[in-house]
């Protein structure tokens, strides 16, 4: 048996008796009824019709703005938190972190407090995770595994970090970032190297028209 077509049925006598209701106990005027098309006259006592894609609903303005932003592929955002939301929630977070930590201490009387994170450690995350997405940390005698096209996001985070922090970093950061960038990079260009050299070649350029 086929499927039954997914239509809404819609009893207009019965909804029109509610507004008419409505209408008399507020003393307004029962709204305008629009006639039906001559094409397709009501026969007297027609029951409920069916109703496709009855009426367009005009965009409204925020409408209108998320249709204009997905045509231009920007993402639809949140507004972004007042500063005394953030600050709120910093706060709280930070209460958070430290009733963590005096629970693991608790446990571990002997382990020594968590260090604070800082910028090193967010170019070493980056730097780690590039490496294992080139293959390094492979036990022996294991085929290494390779994510070259994760390892390239990777780097060009770090290259992203690098621009956007340009003249807002201390000497030492800014030693640390350059140091790291250019040894991702380097290994990302002895492994692009290696797959070249194993058969796998570039697709051809583009033909100009």
């Amino acid at each position: 048996m086929s499927e039954t077509p997914k239509f809404e049925v819609i009893d207009r006598r019965k909804q029109k008796a509610e507004e008419e209701q409505v209408n008399q106990q507020a003393g307004a005027q029962p709204p305008e009824t629009v006639a039906p098309a001559p094409s397709s006259p009501a026969a007297p006592g027609a029951g409920p019709r069916l109703v496709v894609n009855e009426g367009r609903r005009e965009p409204a303005p925020a409408d209108e703005k998320q249709s204009r932003a997905e045509a231009e592929g920007e993402p639809d955002l949140p507004p972004a938190p007042t500063a005394l939301e953030s600050k709120d929630q910093k706060t709280s977070y930070d209460a958070a972190v430290q009733r963590l930590d005096d629970l693991i201490r608790a446990q571990n009387p002997a382990m020594d407090a968590q260090p604070t994170v800082g910028f090193e450690h967010l170019v070493q995350q980056f730097y780690v995770s590039a490496m294992i997405q080139m293959g390094a940390g492979t036990q022996e005698g294991q085929r290494p595994r390779v994510d070259i096209l994760g390892a390239r996001g990777t780097i060009d985070l770090l290259g992203v970090l690098a621009e956007k922090t340009r003249g807002n970093l201390t000497e030492a950061e800014d030693r640390t970032l350059q140091t790291v960038l250019f040894e991702v990079r380097a290994a990302f260009l002895e492994l692009t190297s290696m797959i070249s050299l194993q058969g796998i070649s570039a697709p051809p350029p583009p033909v100009p028209r």
